[in-house]
């Protein structure tokens, strides 16, 4: 900036210091259009040179030297483009050699700047048009007829950037949101992967646990019920690592481009999962009256399955021994309602399976996504309740 501060007045150097600072990085789409524009301007200045035969020598040296000048410094018209056009705006009112320069300064005002910019530097240059029109007027339109033909190519010229500005915000608008939309798709993808693993191992390990904690508190129990807990933990180990290897699938993509997805649960696996609840020492009382599962549909019935799931899942963490209510009621229009209901244990000695707090919280944006709810609490009989409906259209 400081080298080219002789070639202005000292009022505009404030608004040519637009980004003070700041070095122009150019990318090479930048440097072509750069050239181009350069080009362009030297040859509309010689095309315009010719014009000015029969004019004084003086004359034509003055506009050659400014012609070159406005020629050289539209390699800053990037970094100050404001500054650029209100500094040619009065050389133009006498220079013809500054008209092919100037006409790209504003074209990059109008494209690179908001519209109280474009104001601000068209008022000196109609401005600038008395002048000119007056000492060099067109032979074939007159003073008038020059005033109002530059008029009319300021403004084309105006509008033409301002439609590039315009379609660029636009391109930029969408780009902004298809990135918003695919960081929000990725959060989405993340939550349901974290959900469906809290979904899958968190019922396995509790089993574990349960059984572990048996043999901890069990000092004397046979050997025959040792070799018992010690195969199911090693069978629940052997599910979870499965289970585990089958959810860690979905992070991987196949040789095809798709994500394989694990084999998901239904209404078919729920009395499966009672009875490994059953095995491991719960109470399990089911009470389930809704029809076969193929006339069930799959989301829905996988949803029931994961309520259930989490509810004997808390049920093994916080009230170990007490007997556990599942039941299962509804028809086609009505909807589903699903109920875990067991007594809250509150005294005696017992296994801490120790929570993290968000089962509840997936399985209720699980029943939200399924355009059902999901409520829970200790009602007044002493008894907590974790209960689902979930739509079921006819």
């Amino acid at each position: 900036m400081t080298e080219y501060r002789w070639l202005l007045p000292a009022a505009l150097i404030g608004t040519l210091e637009e980004r003070p600072g700041r070095p122009v990085r150019r990318t090479p789409r930048d440097w072509a259009v750069d050239i181009a524009m350069f080009l362009l301007a030297c040859l509309i200045t010689l095309i315009f040179l010719g014009d000015l035969k029969g004019r004084p020598a003086e004359m034509v040296f003055a506009e050659q030297i400014l012609g070159a000048l406005s020629c050289a410094v539209l390699w800053l018209r990037r970094r100050w483009p404001v500054g650029l056009a209100l500094t040619l705006a009065p050389l133009s009112a006498f220079s013809l050699l500054v008209s092919g320069p100037l006409l790209i300064v504003v074209f990059t005002v109008a494209v690179h700047r908001p519209f109280r910019y474009i104001v601000l530097i068209m008022v000196p240059h109609l401005l600038a048009l008395l002048p000119y029109a007056w000492l060099h007027p067109d032979p074939e339109f007159g003073v008038a007829g020059t005033v109002i033909v530059a008029a009319l190519v300021y403004l084309v010229l105006i509008g033409w950037g301002m439609l590039t500005r315009s379609r660029r915000q636009l391109m930029f608008t969408l780009r902004e949101r298809a990135d918003q939309a695919a960081e929000r798709a990725r959060r989405l993808e993340r939550e349901r992967i974290a959900r469906e693993m809290h979904d899958v191992l968190a019922h396995r390990l509790t089993l574990l646990s349960l059984h572990a904690g048996a043999l901890e508190f069990r000092k004397d129990a046979s050997a025959e019920e040792i070799a018992t807990a010690a195969t199911a933990i090693r069978s629940g180990a052997h599910e979870a690592l499965q289970d585990l290897r089958e959810v860690i699938g979905v992070l991987r993509w196949d040789r095809q481009g798709a994500a394989p997805e694990p084999p998901q649960p239904t209404m078919a696996d729920l009395n499966g999962l009672l009875e490994a609840s059953r095995k491991a020492g719960m109470e399990v009382r089911p009470a389930l009256r809704v029809p076969g599962e193929p006339e069930v549909p799959v989301a829905l019935g996988r949803t029931v399955y994961r309520v259930v799931q989490e509810g004997l899942t808390n049920a093994r963490k916080h009230a170990p021994g007490v007997p556990v209510t599942v039941a299962v009621d509804g028809a086609p229009g009505p909807g589903l309602t699903v109920e875990i209901r067991n007594p809250v244990r509150t005294a005696g000695r017992h296994i801490v399976i120790p929570g993290s707090g968000t089962g509840l919280i997936g399985l209720a944006e699980r029943a939200g996504l399924a355009g059902g709810r999901l409520e829970h609490g200790t009602r007044p009989d002493g008894d907590y309740v974790l209960r689902a409906w979930l739509p079921w259209p006819s």
